[in-house]
C-alpha cells in the first residue's frame, strides 16, 4: 500500500487534466452523435411507415370510381376512420389544394379549413399537389405531444377496367361523370404519427448512449493512465537497469572488499576483492558468515545485530595463509519502515600498506644513517691515514723485533679493513650514479662468474649459468650490476656447504621487456625473522661482515628502476632475484637519433 500511494503521488497532475481535456470532448461528441443518429433512424422509420400507410390507403381506394362524389367521400371517410384506428396513428386526413378538408379520421373536422405551417411559413398546398415528393415535419401539439406529419399528393387513379371503358369514347363524347372525374381538383393526404414511442425509445437510447459514453470516457482515461504507467514502468525499468549495471560495475571494480549479508548474517553478495582476500569458495552465496569468514572478522560484524549503528575497527585476522590485517567498516541496511533488512561491510587488506610503511620507515632510517655515515667517514678517514703512517713507521723501525713487527702489521691490516668499511659507508651514503651501456649479457655474466670461480672451487661449490630464455643484450650499468652479482655470489658461497650448487639464471618473461637475473644456492637459507632485515645497513649474520653489501645492492637495483626479491626456505636454500626494467634500454647514440627526428 505505501508503494501504491507513493506511485500515485508521483503521477503528475497534468496527466489527469490532459486526459480529461482530450477525452471528454471526444466522448461527448461520440455520445451525442450516436443519440442524433438513433433519433434520425427512428424518424426515418416512422416516415417510411407513413409512406407505406399512404400507399396502402391509396391502394384501398383504387377499387373503382363512382360518379357520385357524395358516396365517394363517405367511402373515403370510412377508410380514413378505420385506418386511423391503428396504433401510433394520431390522424389521417385528405384535403384539397385550397385547404378544404375532404375527409378526416375525426368526422367533426370534415369540411373545415386546414391550417398548417411548413418550415416556419404557411403550407403551400398547390406546390405539394404539383409534385409527387413526400414531405414531413414534426409538429408539437397543444398538449405538448409531438406528432410526425407526413404528407404528399393523394393519387387516386381509375381502375384498369374504367380506363379501358373511357378509351372507347371520343374525347368530345365522354360521359358527364367521366368529365367530372377528369376535372376534379388535386388532393393532399396527411398522416399524423404519434412520436411517443420514439421519444420513449430515444430516452432509453440516450441513457444507454450516456452510459456508453461514460464507460468509453473512463476506458479512455484508464487507457491513457495505463499507457503512462507502462511508459513510466519501462522508463523506470530502463533506469534501474542502467543504475544496476553502473552500480555493479562500481562494486566489482572497487579496490576494497565489499560484502552484503541478510538479517541472519548469511552472505548475499561480494565483489572479486572480497573473494580474493577472504578466499571464498564458489557457491559461497547463501551460506552463513561464520562458516567461511575468519573468526575475528565474523565476531566483529556480529555486533551489528545488537543494534550498534556502525562498526569501524582494525583487525588482525587469522587465516590458513597467516595473519591478515584488515581495516573494517560495517553498517546495517534499513528498509522503508526503518527495519533492519541486512548488513553491508567494507574492508581493506592492509598487508601492502604495512609493507609500504615499513619501506618508508626503512628509507627514513637509511637517509639518517647515510647523513651520519658521510660525516663519520669524513672524520674517520683523516685519523686512519695518520694511524696507518705510524704503523708503517714502527714496522720499518722494529723489523728486527718479530713481536713488534707482527703488531705493526696487524695495525696496518686493521686500518686497511677499517678504511674499506669507511669506503663502503661512503658508497652507501652517496646517491647512486649510473653509467648505462648496452652490454652482451652472456659475456657480462661470464666475467662476473670468473671473479668468484676460484673461491667457489676452493670450497668445492659448482657455479652454473642458464641463458635459455635470456636476451642477447641488456642495457645497464655493468660496473654497478657486476658489484651486485659479486656480492650475491660471495653470500651464496659462504652460505653453501662444500659440494653444493649455485645457479645463475637470466631470462625475459613472455610479454615483458624486463631483464630477470636470479641467483639460487643450496645453502642454509634465511630465517623468516632475518628476511625482514637483510637490506638494513649493518645487519649481518657473518662474523666478519659489515652488513652493507645487500643494502648497497638494493640501492643499485632501485637506481635502475627495478626491484630485488628474496625467496628462501631455512635449511633448503635461497633465491635472490633482480628485476631490471627494459624501458631504459637506449644508448646515447639512440637518444641522439631520437632527438634529431630520425
Amino acid at each position: 500500500m505505501p508503494s501504491e500511494r507513493k506511485f500515485w503521488s508521483e503521477v503528475p497532475p497534468w496527466i489527469f487534466i490532459g486526459a480529461v481535456v482530450v477525452l471528454l470532448p471526444i466522448s461527448s461528441w461520440v455520445t451525442f452523435d450516436k443519440i442524433k443518429r438513433q433519433r434520425e433512424n427512428s424518424i426515418q422509420l416512422l416516415v417510411e411507415k407513413g409512406a407505406a400507410l399512404i400507399r396502402s390507403f391509396e391502394a384501398s381506394t383504387r377499387t373503382g370510381l363512382m360518379a357520385d362524389s357524395f358516396r365517394e367521400t363517405r367511402k373515403l371517410q370510412k377508410l380514413l376512420y378505420e385506418t386511423a384506428r391503428q396504433p401510433d396513428i394520431s390522424y389521417i386526413l385528405v384535403a384539397q389544394e385550397d385547404g378544404t378538408i375532404v375527409a378526416h379520421s375525426k368526422q367533426s373536422l370534415q369540411g373545415k379549413r386546414l391550417n398548417l405551417t411548413y418550415q416556419g411559413q404557411g403550407l403551400d398546398l398547390k406546390r405539394v399537389a404539383g409534385t409527387g415528393r413526400l414531405f414531413w415535419q414534426i409538429v408539437r401539439e397543444a398538449s405538448g405531444k409531438q406528432t410526425l406529419v407526413i404528407f404528399r399528393r393523394f393519387t387516386q387513379e381509375a381502375s384498369g377496367l374504367l380506363r379501358m371503358q373511357i378509351s372507347r369514347y371520343d374525347h368530345q363524347l365522354l360521359p358527364e361523370t367521366v368529365v367530372k372525374l377528369q376535372k376534379s381538383p388535386e388532393r393532399i393526404i396527411f398522416v399524423g404519427l404519434d412520436m411517443s414511442s420514439v421519444e420513449k425509445a430515444g430516452k432509453i437510447e440516450m441513457q444507454d448512449s450516456l452510459i456508453s459514453g461514460v464507460v468509453m470516457l473512463l476506458s479512455g482515461f484508464g487507457g491513457v493512465i495505463l499507457l503512462f504507467m507502462i511508459q513510466a514502468y519501462q522508463s523506470t525499468r530502463s533506469s534501474l537497469s542502467r543504475i544496476k549495471a553502473f552500480s555493479d560495475t562500481i562494486v566489482e571494480n572497487l579496490p576494497i572488499g565489499l560484502m552484503a549479508f541478510d538479517s541472519s548474517f548469511r552472505i548475499l553478495s561480494f565483489n572479486h576483492v572480497a573473494k580474493t582476500v577472504m578466499q571464498l569458495p564458489e557457491g559461497a552465496t547463501g551460506k552463513e558468515a561464520a562458516q567461511l569468514l575468519p573468526q575475528e572478522f565474523n565476531a566483529r560484524i556480529q555486533e551489528l545485530g545488537f543494534g550498534i549503528g556502525m562498526v569501524e575497527d582494525l583487525l588482525e585476522c587469522t587465516t590458513e595463509a597467516g595473519t591478515l590485517p584488515l581495516e573494517v567498516s560495517a553498517a546495517p541496511l534499513k528498509g522503508e519502515e526503518n527495519e533492519v533488512t541486512g548488513y553491508i561491510c567494507l574492508f581493506k587488506d592492509l598487508t601492502e600498506v604495512r609493507s609500504l610503511r615499513k619501506e618508508v620507515e626503512r628509507s627514513r632510517r637509511l637517509v639518517s644513517v647515510g647523513k651520519l655515515a658521510a660525516g663519520v667517514a669524513h672524520e674517520v678517514r683523516n685519523p686512519l691515514s695518520s694511524i696507518k703512517g705510524f704503523a708503517t713507521y714502527f714496522s720499518e723501525r722494529y723489523k728486527d723485533n718479530p713481536n713488534d713487527q707482527n703488531i705493526a702489521q696487524i695495525m696496518i691490516k686493521e686500518v686497511d679493513r677499517l678504511n674499506r668499511v669507511v669506503g663502503q659507508l661512503l658508497e652507501f651514503a652517496r646517491p647512486v650514479s649510473l653509467s648505462l651501456k648496452r652490454v652482451n649479457l652472456s659475456s657480462f655474466v661470464d666475467n662476473c662468474v670468473k671473479l668468484v670461480a676460484m673461491r667457489a672451487k676452493e670450497k668445492g661449490i659448482t657455479i652454473a649459468t642458464d641463458f635459455d630464455d635470456a636476451p642477447e643484450n641488456a642495457f645497464l650499468d655493468p660496473d654497478k650490476v657486476s658489484q651486485v652479482l659479486l656480492n650475491l655470489f660471495l653470500n651464496a658461497i659462504e652460505a653453501t656447504e662444500p659440494g653444493g650448487d649455485i645457479l645463475l639464471k637470466a631470462n625475459r618473461p613472455i610479454g615483458s621487456s624486463d631483464l630477470v637475473l636470479s641467483v639460487t644456492d643450496t645453502g642454509c637459507g634465511i630465517s623468516e625473522e632475518n628476511r625482514a632485515h637483510i637490506f638494513d645497513p649493518y645487519f649481518t649474520t657473518k662474523t666478519a661482515g659489515t652488513g652493507l653489501g645487500l643494502a648497497i645492492s638494493h640501492n643499485i637495483v632501485e637506481a635502475h628502476g627495478g626491484e630485488i626479491l628474496i625467496k628462501s626456505q631455512e635449511g633448503e636454500g635461497t633465491t635472490i632475484t633482480l628485476v631490471i626494467p627494459g624501458k631504459a634500454e637506449q644508448t646515447d647514440d639512440d637518444k641522439k637519433l631520437l632527438d634529431s627526428g630520425c
